[in-house]
């Protein structure tokens, strides 16, 4: 099935009624990432992983890239690095996000694997959903984030998580760019008490629209 790309991010999730579709940025991360995946494989949810580049020279990284795939979650160029880029033009924006999917595919090994996302970091758009869009990417939205790159205040978090948490939308959190230990806690708790509400966690898209969800899960 052909995707119909739009430079308009994209912020909802599939399906009707009370889903939501996590997304997790800036990882790979160590133990973070490790303690994140455990809990969604034990719940058997699939997610969004926004990945920096850089994020997979760090000890453990790119066997924590592996990891996401073989569990069957979706892949999110999240550029080369923590840079912004808001102010490139349209064909520098399409290098640095190119040189990003290069590096990913090169870890995995897989020439041809799925990338189907991207999110600016920071979100800072400026030229890139033209450039993403280009690579055959749909921009993924930056919304009902909770503030964790500020506190790491787990009873914060959980409470902005609450908040943040939408019905057919989106929500983001960080898994990377430090210690992210009570982000997880928080989607520990909030996807928990969810899932008892009755409750599901898809993958992002369009209403009505089933072409957007990544590859099936692998076999292990």
């Amino acid at each position: 099935m052909t995707v119909a790309l739009s430079v308009e991010p994209l912020a909802t999730a599939s399906g009707e009624g009370r889903f939501s579709a996590l997304t997790f940025d800036d990882g790979p991360n160590g133990a973070d990432t490790e303690a994140l995946l455990d809990f969604l494989a034990e719940h058997d949810i699939r997610a969004v992983f926004a990945v920096i580049a850089s994020q997979l020279e760090a000890p453990g990284g790119v066997d924590l890239l592996r990891r996401i795939v073989r569990e069957g979650h979706v892949l999110c160029n999240h550029s080369t690095s923590f840079d912004d880029l808001g102010d490139l033009s349209v064909d520098d924006a399409e290098q640095r996000m190119s040189s990003a999917s290069a590096a990913i595919r090169a870890a995995l090994g897989d020439p041809d694997a799925p990338i189907p996302y991207f999110r600016a970091p920071n979100g800072s758009w400026g030229a890139t959903p033209q450039a993403a869009v280009r690579l055959g990417m749909q921009p993924l939205a930056v919304v009902n984030t909770i503030g964790d790159w500020e506190t790491q205040d787990e009873a914060v978090l959980t409470e902005r998580l609450r908040a943040a948490m939408r019905p057919g939308e989106l929500v983001l959190v960080h898994d990377g760019g430090g210690d992210r230990s009570a982000s997880i806690a928080a989607v520990r708790t909030v996807v928990t008490e969810r899932r008892a509400a009755g409750w599901a966690f898809t993958l992002p898209g369009r209403p009505g629209d089933d072409s957007f969800p990544g590859p099936a899960r692998e076999d292990t």
